[in-house]
């Protein structure tokens, strides 16, 4: 069991004690006493930890961790300092850059969009190295619904990044009336092109938050140095 997830225990705590998660416990106990999951295991709750209930302005929803070796820390389409920029982030690197004029930085870890309001929610936490999908349908999707679920229920005028299908699909609930939804393709090297670059979620996202009084978001990276960098392996993350 985790000790505390900050302000979000009051919304998520009673979800521990329901059967799918205690079976999803299980399953990850399992699997890792045999094989390599990504991220560790006291990163799956990173995004929670790194944006408290309260700051939620921004929620950009990604499927699942990197699963390659040293890419996925907890947040959403970030990496950690010294890894090399996925592709998908390359191309969120380009629109940021068409959007705002923010020139990309050459580096991946995003913590900075997290600490102001943005939350970087994969649909499934964990992953098994180099088998992309290998965790979906064991739980993880019931949980980070209800994550969206009390955010929509809770929040009023959050801005919801849906990239691709799959991530439109998870939020289809979301009340649009109280938040805004701004959807495109993903940002993926294979759809990028058909509708992601050119759509410019940045600028639109921060329009909405100052429109109903809320700070604009900071979308700009600071270059990675010592500080930054042992900050990232410094983050008090709780295991599960």
């Amino acid at each position: 069991m985790i000790e505390t997830l900050g302000d979000w225990d009051a919304h998520l705590a009673d979800e521990f004690n329901k059967s799918y998660m205690q079976s999803l416990q299980a399953f990850l106990e399992s699997e890792r006493a045999t094989k390599t999951i990504y991220p560790d295991s006291s990163e799956y709750f990173s995004a929670l930890i790194a944006t408290p209930f309260h700051k939620v302005k921004v929620v950009i929803l990604g499927q699942d961790p990197y699963h390659g070796a040293g890419q996925a820390h907890g947040l959403s389409f970030s990496v950690k300092p010294g890894v090399k920029v996925p592709p998908s982030l390359v191309n969120i690197y380009k629109e940021l850059n068409a959007d705002l004029n923010i020139a990309p930085v050459d580096h991946g870890y995003l913590l900075s969009w997290a600490e102001q309001g943005v939350l970087l929610l994969n649909s499934v936490l964990t992953v098994e190295a180099s088998k992309a999908g290998s965790h979906q349908d064991k739980g993880w999707e019931a949980f980070t619904d209800k994550i969206i679920e009390v955010i929509n229920q809770e929040h009023d005028g959050v801005v919801f990044m849906l990239w691709g299908a799959y991530a439109q699909k998870k939020g289809r609930h979301i009340d649009r009336d109280r938040h805004c939804v701004l959807e495109s393709v993903h940002p993926s090297p294979l759809s990028a092109y058909r509708g992601f670059l050119g759509s410019r979620p940045f600028s639109r996202a921060n329009q909405y938050l100052l429109s109903i009084g809320k700070t604009s978001i900071d979308w700009r990276l600071s270059p990675i140095d010592d500080e930054i960098t042992e900050n990232a392996t410094s983050q008090i993350h709780l295991p599960f």
